[in-house]
């Protein structure tokens, strides 16, 4: 049995064939809907760790900066009655850290934020109580222009935060202009709440519990701000050849910081005359939510404008350079010397509900203007000196809200009614617009000097 089994042919089992292998079942998509979608640029910056706690605390640090001045104005108008004097003393206080700014911001880059800007803020806060005192006990006018002149070591908390994404994303073009978008709107934000949580204190509590908020807010966001020290930019080493040429040698910034100068002139008369025009028509409490109303769509406007592609060819000295960038920096002052005739028309009507239409309309052409603005000073300044350049920038638009507070209150105070005191922030939006077409035609034909 054994041999007989062992005689038959071994044969090989019949080989099944083999079964197409089918791919795995693709996962649908997950489609955000189109509004989540639109948000995209957004999320992604948010996504860096640590900017989302920087951010919040550098909102409520940034948020006096909208009651700080309209805070004053409340203050020593109710006091002394005199809106020229108050025009005048935030005037001399802005004036006065548009001198300081630069030097505080160059210590914040030789450095660093957290070691600078803590002492700055605390003696900015001594002055805020200083002026909140001497009105309240009836000092000479003198001690009012010396308290506020006094706030002057205030940081640039907004270019700080600037200062923070560029350094987060120097390799990213795309998210940068985001991140600019962003702080723009978050300044509009500020400004918005600002000046209406002021009113609301000032008016219903007592003229001084403005500025007191104000200063304790000041005090904690800035506290809490330099804590974040992941994301703190590291501090620029000494160039070699000793102390660093400014950026003001550049011979396309100069132009441009005078365009941000008719700009705050824009954002300064503004201010004063609404709550001069409120005033006037016996409703001295809707002032607050008349200037929110511009902020906000100056706001909607800023967050629209970081969903756009960023402009190209930033300048670099030549014509051709002027670029994309360029065009759309005039195109936005265009429009902004074209909306700020608005509130102009509206207040000649004599109607609130005009003007407050007019004011919204005219903000929605101010953050644009700002975004733009500030990334071609993004882009002539150098990584090691962006607080300094940014603070010029900044430095430049506090000058002009000085002289646009007192051009405001001088015309409120001399001129047929606070109606025909709106021509003052026309004025200065039609000086920006002529400035920057100047700059555009007479770019340079040669490179310019690099800055070390």
């Amino acid at each position: 049995m054994i041999l007989f089994l062992a005689a038959r042919p071994v044969t090989a089992p019949p080989v099944r064939p083999a079964r197409p292998v089918r791919p795995a079942p693709r996962r649908p998509r997950l489609r955000l809907p189109l509004r989540f979608r639109a948000l995209a640029p957004y999320r992604r910056i948010f996504a860096v760790p640590g900017t989302r706690a920087f951010t919040a605390a550098n909102l409520l640090a940034r948020l006096p900066m909208g009651m700080l001045s309209v805070s004053a104005v409340l203050m020593i108008a109710g006091s002394r009655g005199s809106y020229a004097l108050a025009g005048a003393v935030t005037a001399t206080g802005l004036a006065a850290t548009a001198l300081v700014g630069p030097w505080t911001a160059r210590l914040v880059d030789r450095h660093g934020q957290a070691r600078i800007a803590v002492p700055a803020t605390a003696l900015a806060v001594l002055g805020s109580l200083s002026l909140l005192l001497c009105v309240r006990h009836g000092a000479p006018d003198w001690t009012l222009f010396a308290s506020y002149a006094a706030t002057a070591t205030t940081p640039n908390t907004g270019g700080m935060s600037r200062a923070r994404w560029a350094h987060l994303f120097r390799d990213d073009p795309a998210a940068r202009h985001t991140a600019n978008s962003f702080e723009q709107a978050a300044d509009e934000l500020c400004f918005m709440l600002g000046p209406v949580l002021a009113t609301l204190l000032c008016t219903t509590l007592f003229p001084e519990a403005g500025t007191a908020v104000a200063v304790a807010l000041l005090l904690a966001g800035v506290l809490l701000f330099a804590a974040q020290r992941r994301t703190e930019p590291p501090v620029a080493p000494a160039p070699a050849t000793g102390r660093p040429r400014s950026p003001l040698r550049r011979p396309e910034l100069p132009p441009l910081l005078v365009t941000f100068l008719a700009t705050g002139a824009v954002f300064g008369s503004l201010e004063v005359v609404t709550i001069a025009f409120a005033d006037g028509h016996g409703i001295r409490t809707a002032a607050g939510g008349l200037l929110a109303l511009q902020a906000a769509g100056s706001c909607a406007a800023g967050l629209l404008y970081g969903l756009l592609r960023p402009a190209t060819g930033a300048p670099s000295g030549s014509s051709r350079a002027w670029g994309t960038a360029g065009r759309r920096f005039l195109g936005c002052t265009a429009a902004m010397a074209a909306l700020m005739l608005l509130p102009l028309l509206a207040a000649a009507t004599g109607s609130l509900a005009a003007l407050a239409v007019a004011l919204l309309l005219a903000g929605m052409a101010t953050a644009p203007t700002m975004v733009t603005g500030m990334g071609l000073v993004q882009s002539l300044t150098p990584p090691g000196q962006l607080n300094e350049g940014m603070t010029l920038a900044v430095t430049a638009l506090l000058g002009g809200i000085a002289a646009g507070s007192a051009g405001g209150g001088w015309a409120v105070d001399h001129l047929a009614g606070a109606g025909a005191a709106y021509g003052v922030p026309a004025a200065a939006a039609a000086l920006a617009l002529t400035v920057t077409l100047l700059t555009a035609r007479r770019r340079p034909n040669r490179p310019a000097a690099p800055v070390s």
